[in-house]
């Protein structure tokens, strides 16, 4: 079995390649810097390790064209990054290159994988979301968004699936706090408790293979069932006092 993870690097990326190493399977792992994944799986085998860009639509086909002989049978979009700060302050560039990473890039190598999937009436498909991706964020308006669009486009795959009777499975798991280096890279420090990235990872593995749509670790369900009930406005307020707290880079 093969599995294709991007931003293998670190954080979950680098602990669902390792969890699923650990039952056999062979590993195509992506991420920008290839010295980190080889560093990072020094002495393994059965992995493989490539370089790409993934914020270019042009290196996304390339990786697919690369792999599209291999028969993946498993594919994780994982890559990806965050911001904080006021929406009218914080930097164009770095919100279009989180579209082009966080949003596109999963839209590009789902399609693709999804396809040859659908051919051969087999294949997984577990795109890495956030419990953002139920409400908006004030202050991480962006990255909110980015997700949204990830929990969207993976449910209703999963719809079309389930009406042409494919035994292709798809999931999108949704966490809260994981202590990765995203924190650092968003500029946030979350005030509540964060789980450890070796625990979600295992988390999302498991219930990618319980063929689980919704993937939410415990310590979110609660906030998930309070999404949908709460007024919208309401959660905007409670979202932008979380955020203004969490965040080192608003004005």
């Amino acid at each position: 079995m093969k599995v294709l993870i991007t931003g293998a690097s670190s954080g979950m990326g680098r602990d669902m390649a390792k969890y699923l190493y650990s039952f056999g399977y062979d590993l195509y792992l992506v991420a920008k810097d290839k010295s980190k994944l080889d560093n990072e799986f020094k002495g393994y085998d059965r992995v493989h390790t490539y370089s790409y860009n993934l914020i270019n639509e042009e290196e996304c086909v390339k990786l697919y064209k690369k792999l599209k002989d291999e028969n993946i049978d498993i594919l994780i979009n994982n890559a990806g990054f965050g911001d904080a700060g006021n929406f009218s302050i914080t930097s164009l560039d770095k919100d279009m290159d989180m579209i082009d990473l966080n949003v596109k890039a999963y839209h590009i190598l789902t399609k693709l994988f999804l396809r040859d999937f659908v051919k051969r009436n087999y294949g997984r498909i577990l795109n890495v979301a956030s419990m953002a991706g139920f409400m908006p964020g004030p202050y991480m308006a962006t990255y909110y968004a980015t997700k949204n669009y990830i929990v969207s486009l993976s449910l209703s795959i999963y719809e079309e699936l389930k009406r042409d009777n494919s035994k292709v499975k798809i999931s999108v798991f949704c966490p809260g706090p994981v202590n990765t280096n995203f924190n650092n890279v968003a500029h946030v420090k979350f005030n509540i408790p964060s789980l450890s990235s070796e625990y979600a990872s295992r988390v999302a593995i498991d219930g990618m293979f319980m063929n689980k749509l919704l993937i939410i670790p415990n310590n979110m369900k609660i906030n998930y069932m309070l999404i949908k009930i709460v007024p919208i406005k309401a959660i905007l307020f409670i979202n932008s006092l979380i955020q203004e707290r969490n965040s080192d880079n608003y004005e």
